[in-house]
């Protein structure tokens, strides 16, 4: 049985964590609130992107886009999102479970011939996949300390390059989309060659094509060329701000966990110094009553 030293060591130790799980759960929350605002502000946008592109691709003849044109997967590279720091939860776990579990399913083959290509996003995955034998072409680390919209447009440089040189026959892209503090969705997109039909995109509800016969100037072929980097750079921003925004709400949980599972174990411990406690206090009463017993008798 512990002494009592050793529990009133470990009621102070406990309590000192708690105070540290509170104030990260504090951190995360003012965080969360900034980047939820900021993936709110980004999803009209997004939603009036797709709608538009979509709408254009449908009047348009994009065959002869080099961005539209899918071709046998030989190389592909995949884009995974997770955070660069942990006391999470699961959510760099479920993104990385993810991301293995469909390379496996999709590309076994692939892999087995060195020919999928990642790009980590933040250091946690990267950690994985390094140290896990797979093929890394490229990480961005520490990027969400401080996020910037450039971050997004060097990425989707490196990789557009990649696919018009024949490097990446499709790029994909696997991150956590916010739903709630305490839900995330996982979803996994492709986002080249470009899909045509936009709408049957996992992060959004359905679009239906607009019935409108607009008139473009100076032409539709022109404005989707001139779309066409402005939704990939967007698309990749809007990964990043909703897995942002999926890592403060799951860091902000577990904290909250934390805290809570902190104070029912500095009641148990406290329930067992009390045990600990009476139990030395009789011990003591039963040797000074023994001993004046003994005094008497003698």
């Amino acid at each position: 049985m512990a002494t009592l030293r050793e529990i009133r060591q470990r009621i102070s130790g406990v309590k000192s964590t708690q105070k540290i799980t509170k104030a990260m759960k504090m951190v995360a929350a003012a965080k969360l609130r900034r980047a939820q605002d900021a993936v709110v502000s980004a999803r009209p946008y997004a939603r009036k992107m797709k709608e538009v592109f979509s709408h254009l691709s449908g009047v348009v003849d994009v065959t002869n886009n080099p961005m539209f044109v899918s071709r046998p997967v030989a190389n592909i590279a995949i884009i995974i999102v997770t955070s660069d720091r942990g006391l999470c939860g699961a959510f760099n776990s479920n993104i990385i479970r993810a991301a293995v579990n469909h390379i496996q399913t999709n590309y076994a083959t692939l892999k087995y011939a060195d020919k999928v290509n990642l790009i980590c996003i933040g250091k946690k995955g990267f950690d994985f996949f390094q140290k896990n034998n797979y093929r890394v072409v490229d990480k961005r680390l520490g990027i969400f300390q401080e996020l910037k919209f450039n971050h997004a447009q060097d990425v989707i440089t490196q990789i557009v390059d990649g696919f018009l040189t024949g490097e990446y026959d499709r790029v994909e892209i696997v991150y956590n989309e916010f739903k709630s503090i305490v839900q995330q969705r996982l979803v996994i997109e492709q986002i080249l060659p470009i899909q045509t039909d936009l709408t049957s995109q996992q992060s959004e509800t359905r679009i239906p094509k607009s019935p409108i016969n607009y008139i473009y100037e100076p032409s539709g072929q022109a404005i989707i060329e001139a779309l066409i980097p402005k939704h990939l750079n967007f698309q990749i921003w809007r990964a990043l701000l909703e897995s942002y925004a999926a890592e403060q709400g799951a860091r902000m949980s577990a904290m909250d966990n934390a805290t809570t599972n902190a104070s029912d174990m500095i009641r148990s411990l406290q329930l067992s110094y009390n045990k600990a406690r009476q139990a030395s206090i009789t011990k003591e009463l039963l040797e000074i009553v023994s001993g004046a017993e003994a005094l008497k008798n003698a």
